[in-house]
């Protein structure tokens, strides 16, 4: 198979963390003899130095002639003071307004071997696997009319959803829901809020065409309470696009680490994949970012736009493995635990050893 993946390592750790994701795709292209072809491009403040903006028209280009975008993070404190549209994080909110992905998908698993890095208890977080599904071209973030007017003192935003908006994000949820343990969590403030009740009304109408999901709903705030406390209750968490922000954030509780959170962003007409953490400029070149979050959203590009569920899987165990046999990155370390501390590179280098080892025995296996 052919696939055409850009490479937007952005600002931060993003080049750090992004160059261990494109090793891990590198090894799966050459043992199962795919042909994975990788260009760079500039986005982000790593962009605007270049090019005087947050995404030139030749990193938009390219996206749009690829058939995967991996993304590093966008961001810097250097930039701080530009106007909201001329900051980093414009070129992102601009590449997936362009890519069309309304599907933002966020996975947050509770791994054992990182148990005592939640400051929940083990029993709590022990089995719980979420996915979050976040509307990402809607909502607060997109919604006009926008403004600050520094003279009055008031600034304004506007949260606004369509019907089809809601409908075909549910639509996502269910589906993948249909794949996973059945059951959908929609979550709103449809108490107070008239975008909220269309939302509700939405996905209840959507439900009844998948009558073997359970459906339940939830107001963001208690939500948020119930994700700490019974995180084993969540399957797939349907929200609108600040919530979900908000509350796949919060799910690194779970985890253990914002550095383990990958995302998907699926739908439109190029699949954008990127960690969920941000670009970290404290600690930027330090060889101390955790990259398993970007390893994770390398698997989630295999399964999502190479269709390659199998390797996809063979990544996802690697990483697995390898926090069991006690490896960690400095956000994985905690006083008076045991654990063998790496650097970003190393934690890669393990990884890529550990999947070709997988990989190696899968292919004796079928060789059998």
């Amino acid at each position: 198979m052919k696939l055409k993946v850009l490479v937007c390592a952005g600002d931060g750790i993003g080049p750090e963390v992004t160059r261990e994701a494109v090793r891990i795709l590198t090894s799966v292209a050459e043992f199962g003899g795919y042909d994975f072809q990788f260009t760079d491009a500039a986005i982000g403040g790593h962009a605007i130095r270049q090019a005087g903006t947050p995404l030139p028209a030749a990193t938009l280009d390219a996206a749009l002639e690829s058939d995967a975008v991996l993304l590093g993070a966008v961001g810097g404190n250097e930039f701080n003071s530009l106007a909201p549209d001329r900051r980093p994080e414009a070129g992102l909110l601009q590449l997936r307004q362009a890519l069309k992905g309304f599907a933002n998908l966020r996975p947050s698993f509770a791994y054992k071997a990182l148990s005592a890095n939640s400051p929940l208890r083990p029993e709590v977080t022990d089995g719980a696997d979420i996915l979050f599904v976040r509307e990402l071209l809607g909502g607060l973030y997109f919604g006009e009319p926008r403004a600050w007017n520094r003279e009055s003192g008031a600034a304004w935003n506007t949260m606004r959803y369509t019907r089809d908006e809601v409908a075909r994000v549910a639509h996502v949820a269910f589906h993948l829901a249909g794949q996973r343990r059945k059951k959908v969590t929609s979550v709103d403030k449809a108490n107070v809020l008239e975008v909220s009740q269309l939302w509700r009304a939405t996905v209840i109408e959507i439900a009844q065409q998948y009558p073997g999901i359970a459906l339940e709903h939830h107001y963001v705030d208690a939500c948020a309470m119930h994700l700490m406390n019974t995180p084993r209750n969540f399957d797939v968490v349907l929200t609108e696009n600040l919530f979900g922000d908000i509350l796949s954030d919060e799910a690194a509780v779970i985890t253990g680490s914002l550095g383990m959170l990958p995302s998907a962003t699926i739908g439109g007409l190029v699949n954008l994949y990127e960690p969920v953490h941000g670009s970290a400029p404290d600690i930027a070149g330090k060889g101390i970012a955790n990259p398993l979050g970007a390893i994770l959203t390398a698997a989630m590009l295999l399964r999502h736009s190479a269709n390659l569920e199998q390797d996809a899987q063979a990544v996802e165990l690697a990483v697995r493995k390898v926090l069991e046999q006690g490896y960690r990155t400095a956000d994985l370390q905690r006083e008076g635990q045991p654990g063998q501390h790496v650097s970003t590179q190393e934690m890669g280098r393990i990884v890529h050893q550990t999947l070709n080892e997988i990989i190696d025995r899968r292919q004796a296996l079928h060789a059998v």
